[in-house]
């Protein structure tokens, strides 16, 4: 699975990072970003989570 954040649809709001903080973390700007685009087994779950807790669905994952 891999992992990526869209920078122009990201409003910030801190919910992935609150969910996995192993994959996302807020930039310098206050958006979001993957620390790494490869996603480990024991983290895809709560990937999946924070994509569907997106208000703006910036967070794309790819199976």
């Amino acid at each position: 699975m891999k992992v990526k954040v869209n920078q122009d649809a990201c409003i910030g709001c801190g919910a992935c990072a609150a969910i996995c903080s192993e994959v996302f973390e807020l930039n310098d700007e206050g958006l979001s970003e993957a620390k790494t685009e490869d996603v480990k087994e024991e983290n895809k779950d709560e990937v999946r989570d924070a994509a569907d807790s997106c208000p703006t669905g910036a967070i794309l994952v790819e199976e």
